[in-house]
């Protein structure tokens, strides 16, 4: 076996961990301030302790995890201006992708979309919420895509994980459909300034609902979030 034919599994190994670690963490298997030990990992996952060595490392680059020491690793527990913060970006970015969707967006394109609500309306209906977060995932990632806006999809990947695991805190799923059935009605419409300020608006939402199940009424409240 060559040097190339080696690094591809090594590669898929190490994307595998990354990502079943990640996934752990979005879905509350591994829950804000649970200890990430690389032994018991590298055991529960089949692999050796490098991998999940740098799946830590990426997923303290991404915010999800923290290293008080170098011997003790924990998921972060987000306190309420975290989240406050990772709201502004997200108002900001979606925003513009939803603008710049509703310029490019023809009809292949809002087949797509059509077809994702279609999803999400069928997962809905069923109650999974893992399901239901990974498809309203994939309708976002859709609308990004369509915006063709390198940059935008450049600045945004850092932050996919963490916006992910903030769609996943509002469990309100049959009003989150009806704001993405709006929100795709207003990037069809070729409206710009109307798919923006909607994008603006049903972020705004999710930001009120967020905040108000993760650390109740008191805005000064700043416990961390979990």
């Amino acid at each position: 076996m060559d040097a190339t034919q080696q690094r591809q599994p090594l590669a898929a190994t190490r994307r595998r961990v990354l990502d079943e670690l990640r996934e752990r963490i979005l879905t509350g298997r591994l829950k804000p301030g649970d200890r990430l030990v690389e032994r018991e990992l590298a055991e529960d996952l089949g692999v050796s302790r490098v991998p999940v060595r740098e799946a830590i490392r990426s997923l303290e680059a991404e915010g999800f995890v923290v290293v008080p020491s170098p011997r003790r690793v924990v998921v972060r527990q987000l306190a309420r201006t975290d989240v406050e913060e990772l709201f502004d970006v997200r108002e900001a970015l979606e925003s513009l992708a939803a603008a710049r969707a509703a310029e490019r967006a023809g009809k292949p394109e809002m087949r797509r979309l059509e077809r994702l609500l279609a999803e999400s309306a069928r997962v809905t209906k069923g109650g999974d919420g893992a399901r239901i977060s990974e498809v309203n995932s994939r309708l976002h990632d859709e609308i990004i895509a369509i915006a063709g806006n390198r940059l935008l999809t450049t600045m945004l990947h850092p932050l996919e994980g963490q916006l992910r695991w903030l769609t996943s805190q509002n469990e309100h799923w049959d009003e989150l459909l009806e704001e993405h059935r709006r929100l795709v009605e207003a990037i069809g419409s070729g409206e710009v300034e109307r798919a923006r300020e909607y994008a603006a608006e049903h972020v705004r939402v999710n930001r009120e609902v967020t905040l108000r199940d993760l650390f109740g009424d008191d805005e000064q409240d700043e416990r961390p979030a979990g």
